[in-house]
């Protein structure tokens, strides 16, 4: 398998869109805005030459859109590979590239989000176990941080307060989102209108900067669904998928 580094160079030419062939699509014009915006801050997003899931993207975690402290660590959005590219090992080759550049650039590890049991958009905690990473924090709604030290005295990275206990005082559903996933370009605003049409309270939070990611009340930004306050569920979902759980 060939790999190839997006940068602000060939970004306007290169696929980064999984299920969406259209480089005019509005997820696929937000999501490469998202990239350009973040490649200044040390972002790398490494694909493979040919369409597919099969990429890794990651960022020093001090510039990571998330509420953790990972001082001199490099944190991991997304690592995804699925479809007709699972089962090659090209998790392995994306992941040893992200460990060799993080090391070349003076990294003390990686880190990356995880939880006890798979859930889905987040990293697989069997894979990382089997790739030596270990649980180093843990919020109240079973979001774990997990991290890779490459030496054995580097201080464990952790969950800021805010995010250790996932809790907001609105009434009503509340969605908290990033552009970082393509998808919530398109189905976000389907789902407020879903909820508009069936009297469903509901708001959407775009999360906009660095520092609102970094002081969020969920560890995950990129999706994060609330209800009377509680969190509910890290899990895009269309305007059907919502429908149906918020009217059962």
């Amino acid at each position: 398998m060939e790999y190839i580094n997006v940068t602000n160079d060939n970004l306007e030419k290169e696929h980064i869109c999984c299920a969406i062939s259209n480089n005019k699509d509005v997820q696929v014009l937000s999501k490469k805005k998202w990239l350009a915006d973040r490649f200044d801050d040390g972002l790398v997003f490494l694909k493979s030459t040919e369409r597919g899931k099969c990429f890794i993207e990651y960022i020093p975690a001090e510039n990571a859109w998330n509420p953790i402290v990972a001082v001199g660590y490099m944190y991991i959005d997304c690592l995804w590979v699925s479809g007709s590219f699972k089962g090659h090992g090209y998790s392995n080759d994306l992941l040893n590239e992200c460990i060799e550049d993080s090391k070349k650039k003076g990294k003390k590890g990686l880190c990356i989000l995880s939880s006890a049991k798979k859930k889905p958009f987040i990293a697989d905690p069997k894979y990382l176990k089997y790739k030596g990473f270990t649980v180093c924090d843990e919020s109240d709604n079973g979001i774990q941080l997990w991290y890779l030290p490459f030496s054995q005295d580097a201080v464990k990275p952790y969950f800021k307060e805010c995010a250790k206990h996932p809790h907001i005082d609105e009434k009503g559903y509340v969605l908290y989102y990033t552009s970082q996933c393509p998808f919530n370009a398109k189905y976000v605003p389907i789902v407020e209108q879903a909820a508009k049409s069936q009297g469903i309270s509901f708001k959407a939070i775009h999360i906009q900067s660095k520092a609102d990611a970094q002081n969020a009340p969920t560890p995950i930004t990129t999706y994060a669904l609330f209800c009377d306050g509680e969190y509910l569920t890290n899990e895009q979902m269309n305007d059907k998928k919502f429908l149906k759980m918020a009217l059962k």
